[in-house]
């Protein structure tokens, strides 16, 4: 008997239509624990150095964690697995919510897709049927909308869909894979989904997943909430979060309204300065009221406390599920302080399924380069069906046109929507100038802090970070200015495997006190704290949390 994984691999030839279970080598978690471990085993297995994104022979992987599927908090998260079309490097970017799982239940640990279809269709999981089912009727629908469709065509509302929208349908390199909560979207693993013709996945599974000694486990379960509820109760570890951690759009669901820390700490735009001191009473008020009247209820992923999702009901937009920054990334890029542009965005940038980081980063290079003349009036003018781009003044109309261009690929849309170096280059005429804010050559960063950080730029440089929650780790952003707080903190610290970590946190004074030693940790202890936070992540990536 296999304990926490399923011990298969639903493998389908999207060519041949050949559907196979393949039961795993137990030896194999034991070695690399799942999820992504085994998905870069997999894909170190498979492809070459020469193998590139849109090749049949790079592999599209929906993978869980060891742990999904168990009590084991927050074990939900669904991995997709492939060759980046923008890096050709690894991507595995993550989405959360029940998919994960639901494949665990319907036996699987992986769903492995090979090769390409010559039509479009949708893969059907119903724990041991498993069909290739026609999906024309789906085409140009958006992501959002697919996966109602299908949990009707099925009659089984239970059901989890991950979907592509028009964006992955025409391989933008900014499409994601969108699930019912949560999203694949970092570095275009949809663009490699739209390129198989797949263009979506339903799965629902009723099957069991087998725990070594389910007592002890529930009893470790048990141990973790009383740790959780002991660190809440610690008043510096709650004035922590809250002052870090408390913005509209954050993991902390959207709850509070405090947006100062955010919106100054970050650029979210392709911004090469951030807009400071705009935060006022008066558009907080504005703010509240709009953000409230649009939340209907928070909503949590598979087996997590958390609640850092929304459902959002605006106006006449249909309903979707908010998730994490995104409302702000928009927002601020487009240089708009108005909160109904930023749901009406949302919505329809989820349906089209696109990447919250790098879409509205690309918008705004657009409009760059609309003002600086690089991009003619004539590369913004309409056509039959749809009227020219507003004026450079509308900030929120103009984000919406090219918003459309994009997912209906038409026009500069089609330029765009290749992220802003592939833009730059196919542009020419100093354009390349504006694609500024990249890592590694390639890929568009998801934030720009508002403060040197070395532990950042390292994690970013050294490994296939594509999102917030993949950066961020177990050593604070900040310094503590307090010097008791900070003794207080490693008074209860845990988590730290050697006691060397405390010591670097007790020396780390902000901008360099009297006693302090260099503003930041040197490269040597920088080096040693991003080693222990990368560990972790593969830990957390692998296990599904």
């Amino acid at each position: 008997m296999r304990y926490g994984e399923a011990g298969y691999n639903l493998e389908i030839d999207l060519a041949t239509g050949n559907i196979e279970r393949v039961g795993t080598d137990p030896k194999t978690a034991e070695t690399w624990l799942g999820g992504l471990g085994t998905c870069i085993k997999i894909l170190w297995d498979r492809t070459t150095a020469e193998t590139k994104a849109f090749d049949p022979e790079n592999p599209l992987i929906f993978s869980n964690g060891l742990l999904a599927g168990t009590p084991a908090l927050s074990s939900n998260r669904t991995l997709v697995c492939c060759i980046s079309p923008l890096t050709n490097l690894l991507s595995y970017p993550m989405g959360g919510g029940f998919f994960g799982p639901e494949l665990k239940y319907a036996g699987y640990d992986k769903l492995i897709l090979t090769n390409k279809s010559d039509k479009w269709v949708y893969i059907y999981i119903n724990n041991d049927k498993v069909e290739i089912r026609d999906a024309e009727h789906l085409l140009g629908k958006g992501a959002l909308e697919v996966q109602q469709i299908l949990k009707d065509e099925v009659n089984d509302q239970r059901a989890q869909v991950a979907a592509i929208g028009p964006a992955g349908e025409h391989k933008s390199l900014l499409a994601t894979v969108e699930m019912d909560k949560g999203s694949a979207s970092r570095l275009g693993s949809g663009a490699v989904m739209g390129d198989k013709k797949v263009k979506a996945v339903l799965v629902r599974g009723t099957k069991d997943v087998n725990i070594a000694d389910g007592p002890a486990f529930i009893e470790a379960l048990r141990d973790l909430r009383a740790f959780v509820e002991h660190r809440n109760a610690n008043p510096l570890s709650t004035k922590f979060f809250m002052d870090i951690h408390t913005g509209v759009g954050s993991p902390q669901a959207m709850k509070h309204v405090n947006e100062k820390w955010h919106t100054e700490g970050f650029a979210w735009g392709n911004a090469r300065f951030r807009r400071k001191n705009f935060w006022s009473d008066a558009l907080e008020a504005e703010w509240t009221k709009i953000q409230y009247g649009a939340i209907k209820r928070f909503i949590s992923c598979f087996n997590c406390p958390q609640q850092c999702g929304a459902l959002i009901w605006h106006e006449d937009d249909p309903p979707y599920m908010a998730k994490c920054f995104s409302k702000l990334s928009y927002l601020f890029a487009a240089v708009v302080d108005d909160q109904n542009f930023s749901w009406q965005i949302c919505s329809r940038a989820f349906q089209y399924g696109v990447d919250s980081f790098s879409t509205p980063q690309c918008l705004a290079f657009a409009v760059e380069l609309r003002r600086d003349g690089i991009l003619t009036e004539e590369d913004f003018a309409g056509t039959d069906a749809y009227p020219p781009c507003p004026p450079e003044e509308d900030h929120a109309g103009v984000f919406l046109w090219i918003l459309d261009r994009i997912g209906r690929w038409e026009g500069i849309g089609q330029i765009i929507g290749l992220g802003t170096k592939q833009a730059a280059e196919k542009i020419g005429k100093g354009a390349m100038e504006y694609a500024h804010n990249l890592i590694k050559g390639e890929e568009q960063m998801c934030v720009k802090l508002g403060m040197l950080d070395p532990l950042y730029f390292l994690m970013f440089s050294t490994n296939e970070k594509q999102s917030i929650t993949q950066i961020e780790g177990n050593w604070p952003q900040e310094a503590f200015h307090d010097y008791q707080d900070r003794l207080d903190w490693i008074a209860d610290w845990p988590h730290v495997p050697d006691e060397r970590f405390k010591q670097y946190l007790l020396d780390w004074d902000p901008k360099g006190g009297k006693n302090a030693a260099p503003y930041y940790p040197t490269p040597p202890i920088a080096s040693d704290i991003v080693d222990w936070m990368e560990e972790t992540h593969n830990y957390d990536d692998s296990l599904g949390l």
